[in-house]
């Protein structure tokens, strides 16, 4: 099991706990803009550790990032495996091509 999927499922579990005792289940509780203030605030600590070149920072924001953000594929009933699945569609096509078939739409 990779450190994802054991994440996904203490996510999942974290969801029924008490909001008292579980920093996840009070995100939850708060619903999803407390999540996604949170997401955007972990996104903006990753860009400061940028602007600073601390290496070990930048590390350290950018897994709060993607926790923050698993606890949101959560909260819409996604999982980390549906990233993957579309980071594996995407794999050998230009950026600009599969953009461009996003907006065709």
């Amino acid at each position: 099991m990779t450190i994802l999927q054991t994440l996904t499922e203490t996510i999942e579990a974290r969801k029924l706990a008490s909001a008292e005792k579980s920093y996840v289940a009070k995100l939850f509780a708060r619903g999803e803009d407390a999540i996604l203030k949170k997401i955007g605030e972990e996104a903006t600590e990753v860009i400061l550790a940028s602007k600073e070149r601390d290496h070990a920072h930048i590390v350290y924001e950018t897994a709060d990032l993607w926790f923050h953000c698993m606890v949101l594929l959560s909260h819409h009933g996604l999982s980390v495996d549906d990233v993957l699945a579309e980071l594996v569609r995407r794999e050998g096509l230009s950026g600009i091509v599969e953009k461009n078939s996003r907006t065709e739409k």
